[in-house]
């Protein structure tokens, strides 16, 4: 499917599913469980089914026009929109959903029809990026832009071990998901 926008153009199904996927991550950031400081919501379901089913390039497309969505000043983030959201400690884990739908993406379509496991290797793989950018992006904001010092075990605690393991459940499910809507188109 991404050898069409690898040319410069976009088919209209592929507009259309990189609008649902755009729409559903959005939808996915009002789905939340309240957790300290980074709320648990379903955006990673979303990103990641959007990298697992339409490839590196669209995935990485319908999550930065979500982003940029947000920041030109739709309320589509999980505390609003905004231009200011940027200065938001939990805006990295939203610049990480695009770059964890992209490599998602990159290893999932590396082969034609990829097994069950190679679909949670990817699905990790783009959770760890997630984390990588989120939790960096975090301590960097909280500790020298908005003087609200975090300390690296709060980090820990709070952006990582709180929310992990549901986390992992989400990529364990993108996979399954992603195998079995694969299956049925």
């Amino acid at each position: 499917m991404g050898g069409a926008f690898v040319s410069g153009r976009i088919t209209l199904r592929e507009m259309v599913l990189c609008s649902l996927f755009t729409a559903l991550i959005a939808v996915g950031a009002f789905i939340k469980i309240p957790v300290p400081v980074v709320p648990f919501t379903l955006q990673l379901l979303f990103t990641t089914l959007a990298g697992l089913l339409m490839g590196s390039r669209l995935g990485f497309f319908s999550v930065a026009i979500y982003i940029l969505m947000g920041l030109i000043g739709v309320p589509v983030f999980t505390e609003g929109g905004g231009l200011g959201y940027i200065f938001k400690p939990t805006f990295g884990y939203l610049l990480g959903f695009a770059v964890g739908s992209y490599i998602t993406g990159r290893i999932a379509e590396s082969v034609i029809n990829p097994s069950f496991s190679r679909l949670i290797v990817a699905s990790f793989a783009g959770l760890f990026f997630v984390y990588l950018l989120g939790l960096v992006y975090c301590y960097l904001i909280s500790n020298f832009i908005i003087h609200s010092p975090l300390g690296f075990k709060a980090l820990i605690i709070y952006c990582f071990l709180l929310a992990i393991p549901g986390d992992i459940l989400l990529c364990l499910l993108s996979a399954f998901l992603s195998k079995r809507l694969k299956f049925l188109s």
